[in-house]
């Protein structure tokens, strides 16, 4: 899809700065699927509560079973 938009110049300079993006078009690209991603990511806040512990869970029993 082709769409024209304005971008500030210096947040341009820097995304190209942070990013291995050598033309506009791989930035863009970029900088999506990255937004993407993180807004994909669940944050571990919504867990809260939603994880049950068993009541004699031992995590230093468990490292000694694994060696």
């Amino acid at each position: 899809m082709r769409t024209n938009i304005v971008i500030d110049d210096k947040l341009l300079n820097e995304a190209f700065l942070v990013s291995s993006a050598k033309t506009k078009k791989d930035l863009i690209h970029e900088a999506l699927t990255e937004f993407i991603r993180l807004k994909k990511r669940k944050d571990l806040t919504e867990l809260a509560g939603a994880i049950g512990f068993y009541k004699n869970y031992d995590p230093k029993k468990l490292r000694k079973l694994r060696g």
